[in-house]
């Protein structure tokens, strides 16, 4: 009999343009607060559009509720598209980095994005909390798989964008965890 596989403590929901993994993701985090799991991290909290051009997007902050502006004007004359705020992301990076310092059950972080994938944004504290041990979800667009995938060094678990993956992934978790598993 071969023995299963523990989960790991870093899952990977790996997403396309067609899923909405930033909802899905900030469903998952409250729900498990609701109901006393200690959540830090980040959730995206997108405007009405959907492109990087027009939308105006959001972080919040799991453990405050506090919601992080992370979208820039670029003004009629500008020849970039991407309205990524490099203020309002280091704003967010500084309340994880806050947040990691606490107890808690999860980390939650919206985007493994173009960012982390140049070895910016995020990446200083999505490595803290793994280097910590904390269980860690993260969303990885397909685009910036290959880049995760250097990143993760093959530690991670890979999900697909929908529920029923997070939380079966989040029960292994949590199963595994608990010192009754290991004598069961």
């Amino acid at each position: 009999m071969t023995p299963c596989k523990s989960p790991s403590l870093l899952a990977a929901v790996v997403y396309g343009p067609d899923d909405d993994c930033d909802q899905m993701l900030a469903d998952f985090a409250h729900g498990l607060a609701a109901s006393g799991i200690a959540v830090a991290g980040l959730v995206q909290i997108n405007g009405s559009d959907a492109s990087c051009e027009t939308m105006d997007m959001e972080l919040e902050d799991l453990d405050t509720g506090r919601r992080i502006n992370i979208c820039q004007e670029l003004g009629s004359g500008s020849a970039g598209s991407c309205r990524l705020d490099p203020t309002g992301l280091a704003e967010a990076a500084g309340a994880l980095k806050a947040a990691l310092d606490k107890p808690l059950d999860l980390v939650v972080i919206n985007k493994f994005g173009r960012m982390e994938s140049e070895g910016l944004g995020l990446i200083a504290e999505i490595g803290d909390a793994v280097a910590a041990g904390r269980p860690l979800v993260i969303g990885v667009p397909r685009r910036f798989a290959d880049a995760w995938d250097a990143f993760a060094g093959g530690m991670d678990d890979k999900l697909a964008c929908r529920m029923e993956a997070l939380a079966g992934w989040w029960a292994a978790h949590r199963q595994a965890a608990t010192p009754a598993a290991a004598t069961a």
